[in-house]
């Protein structure tokens, strides 16, 4: 029977440069996916907000809005999660989505409150920077290749 305890380094074997740049082209993407999670929790936090800061029955159309814009956000994460090569150039779309939250608070809204006003800007900017970030993980990511 052969003995298979001793187990060699796989530097001599004759494909080991071959399964390097497969590992190496495989896990190229996954660079970008370091704010999926963040991501997707600002996007379920997003859809949910209205009724967290209550304002669900006095702003309709901006819980509508939010609701709608933080599913998408989440979906977003979900695709940064499962796809993150193919995603990494929506990373800029994060970000002007991240600056259509702060806007859409007077432009969707009726006379916010301050709590409204809060809640989309630091949610929107949340959004921004970690759509800036995954952005530069992106760009030098494609710069290496």
């Amino acid at each position: 029977m052969a003995d298979i305890s001793q187990r060699g380094d796989l530097a001599g074997h004759p494909d080991a440069m071959e399964m390097r740049a497969r590992y190496t082209r495989m896990l190229k993407g996954r660079d970008v996916a370091f704010v999926d999670g963040p991501v997707f929790l600002i996007g379920l936090y997003a859809a949910v907000s209205p009724w967290v800061v209550n304002y669900a029955a006095a702003q309709p159309a901006l819980m509508t809005h939010n609701l709608v814009i933080g599913i998408a956000i989440a979906v977003m994460a979900l695709g940064f999660t499962m796809a993150p090569e193919r995603m990494s150039g929506l990373s800029w779309a994060m970000c002007a989505i991240g600056v259509w939250l702060v806007i859409s608070t007077w432009a969707v809204g009726a006379t916010p409150s301050a709590g409204v006003i809060w809640n989309n800007v630091v949610v929107g900017a949340l959004v921004f920077v970690l759509g800036l970030a995954c952005a530069a993980t992106a760009m030098r990511v494609n710069r290496e290749t």
